[in-house]
């Protein structure tokens, strides 16, 4: 076998280190969250500290902004009960409902009692909006972290380098989402029925036409008709495009951003760094932006 060049070795090295980074990313934000979450709960109980509610809230809230669905949870407690705070059920929803999507039960009936949640965040959980690159197209070709010809099978990879072209999508993203979501394997089933290499639930793959979600040529067709439709009607925001091919546009519509949920903040985070651009350009005659977009903030 011959000896990989010094090319391949650095390539190879860069690749490793792009898993190894973004692990002790993940790790930090993981430590970070419950250290929060720690500090909140002794204040709001004094447990061991003075009681201090406002503090608590105030330290629930950036955890949550994070996706701690426990520092949701808590929060919006807090606010159902006036627990130290003043009481306001649309406040509680708001939190309920964020928790509730990340699977909590006890948010879910929480939610029955407190109703509705408010049609905007509240303003602890705004994240500092990031200015755009004027530029999408040079954007588009600043240098990502993954040499996805390094990681992908040869022939899913030459599938994807040959039709995201012709869906206006860079193929460094396609790559990015089908490694996020399948790591490569054709014949890959999520517990919610996704499927395939750009695991596509029933629903899309009728939307776009997939008779067969387990084919990879028309796995990855259907995938990038997706990602072509969520770019136009993004207008080329790529983290809210990811967000969205995690959660559903219309979480991210409701939430006006990327959601507060963990899995979805981790799963934004490893594409923007994978394709290695904030923007994609975008061909706005395949759809109208999404109507609340002038008012999305991003991350």
């Amino acid at each position: 076998m011959d000896k990989p060049t010094r090319k391949t070795r650095v390539h190879m090295a860069l690749a490793v280190a792009w898993v190894l980074v973004g692990c002790v990313a993940h790790a930090q934000d993981g430590t970070v969250t419950h250290t929060l979450f720690q500090q909140a709960r002794a204040l709001e109980n004094g447990e061991g500290v003075a009681r201090d509610p406002l503090q608590a809230a105030d330290l629930y809230c950036k955890a949550a902004r994070m996706g701690d669905a426990d520092a949701q949870y808590n929060l919006g407690w807090m606010y159902a009960n006036g627990r130290g705070i003043a009481r306001d059920d649309a406040l509680a929803s708001f939190f309920f409902k964020a928790a509730a999507g990340q699977g909590m039960e006890a948010a879910q009936r929480m939610l029955k009692v407190v109703g509705d949640p408010l049609p905007e965040k509240p303003e602890c959980m705004r994240d500092p909006v990031v200015p755009k690159i004027a530029e999408p197209v040079q954007a588009a070709r600043l240098m990502p972290l993954v040499d996805y010809q390094l990681i992908a099978p040869r022939k899913i990879f030459d599938l994807v380098n040959t039709m995201a072209p012709q869906f206006k999508v860079a193929p460094q993203l396609a790559l990015a989402i089908i490694s996020a979501e399948s790591n490569f394997n054709s014949f890959a089933v999520s517990n919610k029925s996704a499927q395939g290499l750009m695991q596509l639930i029933p629903e899309t793959s009728e939307r776009f036409n997939v008779k067969n979600a387990f084919d990879p040529a028309q796995n990855i067709r259907g995938g990038l008709t997706y990602l072509r439709w969520l770019l136009a009607y993004f207008e080329g925001d790529v983290a809210l495009v990811a967000a969205a091919y995690n959660a559903g546009e219309g979480t991210v519509e409701r939430y006006r951003g990327v959601p507060p949920y963990m899995e979805t903040r981790g799963y934004v985070k490893r594409i923007l760094t994978s394709f290695g651009a904030l923007v994609h350009p975008f061909d706005e005659r395949v759809t109208r932006p999404s109507p609340v977009m002038k008012k999305l903030l991003v991350r």
